[in-house]
């Protein structure tokens, strides 16, 4: 069995209310200027926590500009705000957009490495700066993360800073600020999620250990992702999607994603496509091609799904994927490419990007060549 090193924040907490617990821990630590990383729609969730914040004589910025997925600028301009404000801690609040970026804000304050320096695995030299994050959504799992992600202009395509640095000092894992998560986006952002969970579980370098968080996860967003979306005040509903999120994102160091996330990056370089919408899409179809490489993995999935146990792996497997594509009707996500007004002369060079994603292609279960990626792309279309 081989070695795996599970990274997790010092300070783990779920649970309904929780992050007004936060406060008084932090209060504890002798920090007084808090700059904090949002999105503006965000901004009513946040005002009890700034307010508890001041009152115990904690000074806090907020930039709530984060709006969209992130690029290298973006994060250059936060970097400078932050500072200018000289806080001495930084808070996450929101998607994994806002999470990603304010891990890197702690990351480089106080830094001399530039940003194109740190993509890719264990560039980063240090991380001085405290930082807690509280996920919005079910998605990303970034709170509890070594990965941080950007959109590089540049080359059009998104990359990652993975490093031991970028994990959290805390977490606050609650449920109730993520009511107000829109139908769509609760969607995209729970296929992400449950993308994570699959992937990790039907991985090249899957572990026991972490095979069950994936299960779990699987499970647990697999049977409530449908009725959240339908419902968003689903208090229970919410809170299962919480934790199912929580458990991908606690595979992401020890483990990490494959070729769904490997094909979906440049969607989202070239053509801007939320990542929850591109994993969404590809993740049938990439199934579809591992099948056979794993028909037993396939299989545990399909059960954690609610498939039927059949009298074969294969069998059993493709129920799973059948269940997959049922949920991504009930919720209502594009399944082609040319849903979302991808063209398809464009196939040959995504797939060519998707290529240079090296670092999760090696994890998937069956070898990725080129001609593999641009058929992945046409059945997609």
């Amino acid at each position: 069995m081989r070695t795996v090193t599970l990274f997790q924040p010092n300070r783990l907490v779920y649970g309904n209310g929780c992050a007004m617990e936060f406060v008084e821990h932090f209060s504890t630590l002798g920090l007084h200027q808090v700059f904090i990383v949002t999105a503006s729609a965000i901004l009513p969730l946040l005002d009890p926590l700034v307010d508890r914040l001041r009152k115990q004589h904690i000074s806090a910025t907020v930039y709530d500009k984060i709006n969209v997925e992130p690029t290298v600028e973006i994060f250059n301009d936060v970097l400078r705000a932050a500072q200018g404000a000289k806080a001495d801690a930084v808070i996450g609040i929101g998607g994994g957009s806002a999470l990603d970026v304010a891990k890197l804000v702690a990351a480089f304050k106080s830094g001399k490495q530039e940003i194109q320096e740190t993509f890719g695995i264990g560039k980063l030299a240090q991380r001085k700066t405290y930082l807690a994050c509280f996920p919005t959504t079910s998605g990303t799992g970034s709170e509890v993360s070594p990965n941080a992600i950007l959109l590089d202009e540049n080359d059009q395509l998104k990359k990652a800073v993975v490093s031991p640095y970028l994990v959290p000092d805390a977490a606050y894992i609650d449920p109730l600020l993520t009511l107000t998560v829109p139908p769509f986006v609760t969607a995209a952002t729970g296929i992400d999620a449950l993308t994570h969970c699959i992937e990790v579980y039907a991985n090249r370098y899957a572990h026991p250990i972490t095979d069950l968080y994936a299960l779990e996860g699987i499970r647990l967003i697999g049977a409530n992702l449908k009725l959240a979306f339908e419902n968003g005040e689903d208090v229970n509903a919410r809170a299962n999607l919480a934790l199912g999120s929580l458990y991908g994102g606690l595979c992401l160091g020890p483990v990490n994603t494959a070729a769904v996330h490997a094909l979906a990056y440049p969607l989202g370089g070239r053509f801007h496509v939320a990542h929850g919408v591109s994993n969404a899409l590809l993740l049938p179809y990439v199934m579809e091609f591992n099948i056979p490489e794993a028909p037993g993995r396939y299989a545990k999935i399909a059960q954690a799904l609610g498939a039927e146990q059949t009298h074969s792996d294969i069998e059993t497997a493709r129920r799973g994927l059948e269940k997959i594509k049922q949920l991504l009707r009930d919720c209502r996500l594009p399944t082609k490419l040319s849903e979302i007004r991808v063209p398809k002369e464009a196939i040959d060079s995504l797939a060519e990007s998707t290529m240079t994603v090296t670092r999760l292609l090696k994890n998937n279960l069956r070898e990725v060549t080129l001609q593999d990626a641009k058929r992945i792309y046409e059945e997609a279309f």
